[in-house]
């Protein structure tokens, strides 16, 4: 594989995603805001987070009535996947232990993928993934603060129906990670889970119950 590919290359491969990415951070940000949330720390979110379906699943606790520890709990289960990816680009991220942990953040399942497909076999494309992760971040970054902005203005986001944008952004989102029948059978167990716990439950301890459920199975 081709380790000198340049960096325009990449972003150009890139930009389809990051347009996508940046819509999603648009919606992500008028939602949040609708429910309710200081657009400080909707920002803050996005840049400490980095990670639409955490954040969407998140959000999407609180705007049902749930508890912020409930949404705190939702995401990091979503996120936990991160650790397997964290670990398979660690040999290709240049430095020392503490700066690849940091670097490892921009590890996502979109740059995670492209560099997958442009490393070589077992090992992810390094220079891929960090530029392709730095571009995300900035217009996920930048589309979440466009999007707080215009939230106000809007008003109620059902009028434009925006309020949609949660569970579709969330299935747009999850839906690359259903390869192969091991991971449909996770997301078909998590989805029995929620619709079990859904009727006598607080808001986002479905979304919670079948993020344990889908782990479980993927072990």
């Amino acid at each position: 594989m081709n380790d000198r590919r340049s960096a325009r290359a990449i972003l150009l491969t890139a930009a389809p995603i990051a347009a996508a990415v940046f819509v999603f951070g648009m919606s992500f940000g008028v939602l949040a805001v609708a429910a309710r949330l200081p657009a400080w720390s909707v920002m803050l979110m996005s840049v400490l987070v980095f990670a639409g379906s955490a954040q969407f699943a998140a959000i999407g606790v609180v705007a049902a009535g749930g508890s912020v520890l409930t949404a705190i709990f939702a995401g990091a289960l979503l996120n936990l996947r991160f650790v397997a990816t964290g670990i398979a680009v660690a040999r290709s991220l240049p430095g020392g232990r503490m700066l690849r942990s940091l670097l490892a953040q921009l590890s996502i399942d979109e740059s995670y993928a492209m560099s997958v497909r442009a490393g070589a076999p077992g090992r992810p494309h390094g220079r891929t993934l960090l530029l392709t992760g730095a571009f995300l971040y900035t217009v996920w970054v930048i589309g979440t603060g466009i999007g707080a902005l215009l939230g106000p203005v809007l008003g109620d986001p059902k009028r434009l129906g925006l309020d949609a944008a949660f569970p579709a952004g969330f299935v747009a989102l999850l839906w690359p990670m259903l390869s192969g029948r091991h991971a449909v059978r996770c997301a078909i167990g998590g989805v029995v889970a929620a619709l079990a716990l859904a009727p006598f439950t607080p808001p986002g301890v479905p979304l919670a119950g079948a993020a344990l459920v889908g782990l479980w199975l993927a072990r």
